[in-house]
């Protein structure tokens, strides 16, 4: 059984988030790369949870050092767990993605990854919940 939808205004949005990941997973925009505590390096096992929502969206399973300083995902944790939309804010169109639960905008997808995907979801850490794995 798929998860509700969350709907949430900017002023909800505001109560829960702080103004950094309010700007980069509300306003959809980019934290700078190689941000300390943005789990670029985190080399733990356990699972990146949405920060808006709680959501499970990635493994550490699926996770490579594709050495662009944004933590880096060859797949999300299931199909259903990541939207996508296309972005025109550059020059060029690419794939953005979000919490397919809450909207929260997560980062982007790139088709220059390792197998066996060959993709790259490029993800802000600063709208990532990350637990151990138990």
């Amino acid at each position: 059984m798929a998860k509700a939808r969350i709907e949430r205004t900017d002023r909800e949005w505001r109560e829960i988030l702080t103004e950094e990941e309010f700007r980069v997973g509300v306003k959809e925009g980019t934290e700078r790369a190689f941000t300390p505590g943005n789990y670029n390096d985190e080399k733990r096992a356990g699972v990146y949870h949405c920060k808006g929502c709680g959501s499970p969206l990635w493994s550490s399973d699926h996770k490579f050092d594709s050495g662009t300083g944004w933590p880096s995902f060859w797949q999300p944790v299931s199909p259903d767990a990541v939207a996508t939309k296309t972005d025109f804010k550059m020059i060029y169109p690419r794939t953005e993605c979000h919490c397919a639960t809450c909207g929260l905008h997560m980062g982007h997808v790139f088709k220059d990854g390792p197998p066996p995907t060959g993709e790259r979801w490029c993800i802000n850490g600063v709208v990532l919940d990350f637990r151990l794995a138990e």
